[in-house]
């Protein structure tokens, strides 16, 4: 067994850095003791990520000697490991860099195809920043390495009728979703979607929103689309939403409509999940309709005019 002091797994990427950090913090938020199991969708819908960048966290974190996979268990806790603010801090600035990104690829100002050393020379950033930014991208499926050199984005809604095809799409599967025979909301995903839009409702009415806020606000805001997905019992259309926040989160990482957008989002989410506690399913799923049906008469980002 490693020590705590030791650094956990090989070279990992800013994404699972920062998930290995939130992953330590919940064992320790939950008390968890060695022989506890660590269950990969649990903490997918806990933090707002799809289950590809927790299964690789986690297997930073065996590599460690900290967790275990054991055969039809998962992974399973067998030390524990030092509390976040033990850690060695990672690097920021990748966010900035990222919704710059979002908003040349939006408007067709960087190619399909596109190179580290390319993108250092159009931003002004160093090799590490750029190589920390595309690989948060690759592992949240926007772009992807090419074979060789080079990276490639990857499909988007990049005009507006697919954007409006998509929320069409969307308007008929996530009202499905909530009103599905086996639609089951676990209490602990909606106390921390409560939380987490409570906090960015007050820090939008206190003024406290910049151009990167836009990246963390879209992940909430993909979490809480996904979690009621997953709550439908319906692999389906659970993976269908996923599907659907995949395409759209390069245009929503570059926000061009406001903070009062986002103040009324995080209403209209906190509504539906007052709703969806009280088990008002078919309110809710009106709600939601609404709610997408208000969304897709904004003007998206890659039809903004600077």
């Amino acid at each position: 067994m490693k020590q705590s002091s030791e650094k956990i797994g090989d070279s990992p990427t800013r994404l699972q850095q920062d998930l290995l950090g939130q992953i330590i913090g919940l064992i320790h938020q939950d008390g968890l003791r060695p022989g506890a199991r660590l269950n990969e969708n649990r903490l997918a819908q806990r933090l707002g990520v799809s289950r590809t960048p927790i299964r690789a966290a986690l297997e930073h974190l065996a590599g460690g000697g900290y967790v275990e996979r054991q055969p039809n268990r998962g992974m399973e806790l067998l030390a524990l490991p030092p509390e976040p603010d033990a850690a060695e801090p990672a690097e920021g600035g990748e966010d900035d860099l990222i919704v710059r990104i979002a908003h040349d690829r939006g408007r067709d100002l960087l190619p399909l195809d596109i190179s580290e050393t390319e993108l250092m020379r159009i931003y002004g950033a160093s090799r590490q920043i750029v190589r920390a930014a595309l690989e948060r991208l690759a592992d949240l499926d926007i772009v992807e390495r090419k074979a060789g050199y080079g990276w490639r984005f990857l499909d988007t809604l990049q005009d507006r009728s697919a954007r409006l095809e998509s929320y069409r799409f969307r308007m008929l599967i996530e009202t499905a979703a909530i009103v599905e025979p086996g639609f089951t909301l676990r209490p602990d995903w909606a106390e921390v979607m409560r939380r987490d839009h409570e906090m960015a409702l007050a820090a939008a009415l206190a003024g406290q929103w910049g151009p990167s806020s836009s990246v963390g606000f879209f992940e909430m805001n993909a979490a809480f689309h996904e979690g009621i997905g997953d709550a439908s019992g319906n692999r389906y259309l659970a993976a269908a939403i996923r599907r659907q926040n995949r395409l759209r989160r390069l245009s929503n990482y570059d926000w061009t409509h406001g903070v009062a957008r986002v103040v009324v989002n995080c209403r209209e989410h906190l509504e539906i999940l007052e709703r969806l506690e009280a088990r008002d399913h078919q309110v809710a799923a009106a709600l939601m309709r609404r709610h997408l049906d208000m969304a897709s008469r904004l003007q998206p980002s890659f039809e903004s005019k600077d």
